[in-house]
């Protein structure tokens, strides 16, 4: 897998208002491009009525960076809000500013600020999410030796994601690869070598 990366928490939506024009900022994490397009278009179907839809979406995958000023003066719209997302190390992320013009120009400076505004407070208020790579484990354990092991999970990073009791005590958790190797020695010199970690998967999850 490869190193972590930087995305959005969650879909958000905010409003900033300059002379009169009111701008509309959508923001979501999203996996691939046909889920920024949907995003883009749901917006879009939202606010039939406004005058520009501005996206700018950036995706790991292909190293893909797109952009649009959907009307507005070129330069002015897209590649300010997608400048934001770049900044931000902002990435599988996608940023709509819908904008209802208010009867009064903003110059070109003026839509910069706005649009760029309105990007970054979306942003702000999805938060960042810090994709770390992990790995999802099964440990099966008895009863005697359930709470040293997870207790010991937490203590490497890992988080519990499910734990089922039947005969024996299965744990099913997720943690930074990177510390793998080491949970597992301390999981074997906790538990006498009886209990060792199935891989399950390898993931990003948001460790934060």
């Amino acid at each position: 897998m490869e190193e972590e990366y930087r995305t959005l928490k969650a879909a958000v939506r905010v409003e900033f208002t300059d002379r009169r024009s009111r701008f509309i900022g959508a923001a979501a994490p999203v996996a691939d491009e046909e889920e920024a397009i949907s995003f883009l278009r749901r917006e879009k179907a939202l606010y039939r009525e406004a005058n520009h839809h501005v996206y700018a979406y950036s995706l790991r995958k292909g190293g893909i960076a797109r952009h649009s000023d959907d009307g507005e003066p070129q330069g002015t719209a897209g590649l300010p809000v997608l400048d934001v997302l770049l900044k931000s190390e902002i990435t599988d992320a996608v940023v709509v500013v819908t904008r209802y013009f208010g009867g009064t120009l903003l110059g070109t400076g003026g839509l910069v600020r706005a649009y760029s505004h309105t990007a970054a407070i979306a942003l702000e208020q999805s938060g960042v999410a810090v994709m770390k790579p992990c790995s999802v484990l099964d440990i099966s354990c008895g009863y005697a030796r359930y709470s040293a092991v997870a207790a010991l999970i937490p203590q490497y990073g890992g988080v519990i994601d499910h734990t089922g009791y039947t005969d024996t005590v299965e744990i099913r958790f997720h943690m930074e690869s990177k510390n793998l190797k080491a949970f597992s020695d301390a999981l074997s010199d906790v538990t006498c070598g009886e209990c060792g970690t199935e891989l399950v998967s390898e993931k990003y999850f948001d460790l934060n």
